[in-house]
């Protein structure tokens, strides 16, 4: 909820199943005041993201500036049960930083299990696989590759200052990892596609879910992947592992 004496604070206490709701919000800061002046990253002043808890919805909204520090979003949560909003800013004269809040909706919820880990992802006609491994402690490459009914997109359009955007959280308690883009549009070395690399780390091990924002056709689309982390490549499997004894670091 809170970091560096920041905090998310919700001003829109309800929200009912599937009916669109102006939801607002604030940032205080150390001094308990509102915060009003943010650094652009990515294109915006402030990313926000919605999840279920479950982790099989996202959502990644552009929420507007009401004025006196308000920001104001058109939001729909499909059906009953919690949600995870997070807030990504940069305050002036601060560093950069993701602030959570639980959003809840009434009524009855049975939490699915996390979806089954896929390296590939199905959305509208376009096909994107992911290469590369998670690695507890170490920056992983990953390489998502968006194809079009068989055929490499080669024309993907900016999204948010890159060609695509990746938002990565920890299936366990819903931690929120920076993932960084490699290169740019313009730069002079990165192309539209069909390849967009990311840098990754992750600090444990387990299962993260991994969101895919890319642009193409002037629609933004969300793949989506259970991925989990790789073992270091020096580590060597020893019957102590297996039985979870030892002093085996994992």
């Amino acid at each position: 909820m809170s970091e560096n004496g920041y905090t998310l604070n919700p001003l829109t206490s309800t929200i009912e199943s599937g009916v669109p709701t102006d939801f607002r919000f604030t940032v205080t800061g150390p001094n308990g005041s509102v915060v009003t002046d943010y650094q652009v990253q990515h294109d915006k002043k402030l990313h926000f993201i919605v999840v279920s808890r479950d982790l099989g919805t996202f959502q990644h909204l552009h929420p507007v500036e009401a004025g006196n520090g308000v920001w104001s979003v058109k939001l729909t949560l499909p059906e009953a049960g919690a949600y995870r909003a997070f807030a990504d800013i940069a305050p002036t004269g601060g560093s950069a930083l993701t602030l959570g809040a639980d959003l809840l909706v009434a009524g009855e919820h049975t939490p699915r299990p996390l979806p089954a880990a896929s390296r590939t992802a199905d959305v509208d006609g376009y096909t994107v696989t992911l290469d590369g491994d998670l690695v507890p402690g170490q920056a992983a490459g990953l390489t998502l590759k968006v194809s079009k009914d068989g055929t490499p997109v080669t024309d993907l359009q900016p999204y948010l200052g890159a060609y695509g955007h990746l938002v990565a959280l920890r299936a366990s308690d819903l931690a929120y990892l920076h993932v960084h883009p490699d290169g740019e549009p313009g730069d002079g070395r990165t192309k539209p596609g069909p390849e967009i690399v990311f840098y990754a780390e992750v600090p444990s091990s387990g299962d993260y879910r991994l969101f895919l924002d890319f642009q193409h056709d002037g629609k933004v689309r969300t793949a989506d992947f259970t991925v989990g982390t790789a073992q270091h490549a020096t580590a060597t499997p020893s019957p102590a592992q297996s039985s979870g004894h030892g002093h085996h670091h994992h």
